[in-house]
């Protein structure tokens, strides 16, 4: 399961409530590529029969079965900066990541796409 800050559960309440849908929740997920090996991606959606749902304070999020053995933990957030903002996350299951916080690598090296660009890092074309 992952945590939600308050600021990141305030600006997805705010972003479900402009679809005007009900069926719609957060999707978290990752999927291999990246600088670090597998990057992090959020987006609104529906549910798919094999996803675990469940509520973060009246927040809907979904997890596919890839994804949640990555994320267990992981705590979404969201910073307001000068140059603008954005979601953040913080996992305990990544041992390494690349500057602009995308892409990590997980604990379980084992599990690393073959595909990996090797942690060559941001500006090297292979994340952001």
């Amino acid at each position: 399961m992952v945590i939600v800050s308050p600021e990141a559960k305030d600006k997805l309440q705010e972003a479900l409530s402009a679809q005007s849908r009900n069926d719609l929740a957060l999707r978290v997920y990752v999927k291999p590529g990246g600088c670090s090996g597998f990057s992090y991606g959020m987006g609104l959606d529906e549910a798919k029969s094999n996803d675990q749902e469940y509520e973060v304070d009246g927040l809907k999020v979904i997890i596919d079965p890839f994804s949640a053995q990555y994320l267990d933990g992981a705590e979404i957030g969201f910073k307001n900066e000068m140059m603008g903002g954005g979601f953040t996350i913080s996992n305990p299951n990544a041992v390494s990541g690349c500057g602009c916080g995308s892409s990590f690598r997980p604990k379980d090296d084992a599990a690393a796409p073959a595909h990996s660009h090797g942690g060559g890092g941001c500006g090297s074309g292979g994340c952001c």
